[in-house]
């Protein structure tokens, strides 16, 4: 098992930025893919927003995201990061530490953290 807990989020208004933490911890966690999905209110299926490999720190975005927000590790605190530049109000969501087989994948996931960006 691998536990995730989100940090960081809140409400900010267009442009700002904002970073979301994920403090890791379990079993093996070293072994999955870390990243971040996140949720919006209506719709069924979850995005993809973000991952990252620990050993080689090799990225992955989602192309509504791409150029805004980067993903980064702290291998000593067991940490991951999802910094995010250039907000917009379609940012709004809940934002869910995922850690996988792969990148996209949420074979665990945290229990997600609020982001709204007003216009």
């Amino acid at each position: 098992q691998v536990q995730l807990v989100e940090s960081g989020g809140g409400t900010v208004q267009a442009g700002d930025s904002l970073r979301l933490s994920c403090a890791v911890s379990g079993r093996a966690f070293r072994t999955y893919a870390m990243g971040w999905r996140r949720q919006v209110p209506g719709k069924v299926n979850s995005e993809f927003v973000a991952g990252i490999h620990w050993n080689d720190g090799s990225t992955r975005y989602g192309d509504a995201v791409r150029g805004r927000f980067t993903i980064s590790t702290d291998n000593a605190k067991n940490m991951i990061y999802l910094q995010m530049n250039s907000l917009k109000p379609e940012d709004t969501a809940v934002y869910r530490c995922i850690a996988g087989a792969t990148m996209t994948a949420d074979d665990f996931s945290g229990p997600g953290i609020q982001v709204t960006v007003s216009s």
